[in-house]
């Protein structure tokens, strides 16, 4: 009996640790695409933080502005100075909620979807915003892609009228992180 009470208490614990994990990343990898007839824009940001609370589900992304990487310069001086003003709004963040976050077993490899709400603050403007989300394990790390669509005139971001048929109206953004347990 009391080797049966030994082992419930030290399986007990083990679950109670690994849920109540925090996972982190320092390279999380967002990027965006918009398209049209008279301009491709895309960049890359591989440098963003995200934590994952496995015991809440809470997940907070930031990303600096300044770290997109453009093909053209010009495209990217554009883009910090007039239209995200990136010295007055230096990064972005998403502060949210993984809802079925229960799905997430981090003590077997496999996959699964997830879904994403909470506030994307871009710009000074924060919008709810709810995507699913990809979720594999792979040895114990947690990968994590999401793909999702924005409105630049929901984040006031300004398109001068000389140039408004070069950028989209909507934006594509794509998130992918490897997360590790926060030591």
């Amino acid at each position: 009996m009391k080797y049966s009470i030994y082992i419930l208490i030290l399986l007990l614990s083990h679950v109670t640790m690994v849920s109540g994990q925090k996972y982190f990343t320092k390279t999380g990898h967002v990027s965006f695409y918009s398209d049209t007839p008279l301009e491709k824009i895309e960049a890359q940001n591989k440098s963003s933080n995200c934590v994952l609370d496995l015991a809440t589900g809470k997940l907070e992304f930031a990303v600096l502005i300044k770290g997109f990487q453009f093909e053209k310069a010009l495209m990217q001086e554009h883009f910090n100075e007039n239209y995200l003003e990136s010295n007055k709004f230096p990064k972005a963040t998403f502060k949210g909620q993984i809802d079925n976050y229960t799905k997430i077993d981090v003590t077997k490899n496999g996959k699964s979807t997830v879904k994403v709400s909470g506030d994307l603050t871009l710009h000074g403007v924060t919008k709810k915003l709810n995507t699913d989300a990809v979720v594999e394990i792979k040895a114990g790390k947690i990968d994590a892609d999401a793909t999702f669509n924005i409105l630049v005139a929901d984040y006031n971001i300004s398109i001068p009228s000389l140039v408004k048929d070069q950028i989209a109206k909507s934006v594509k953004v794509k998130v992918d992180a490897t997360l590790e347990v926060l030591k």
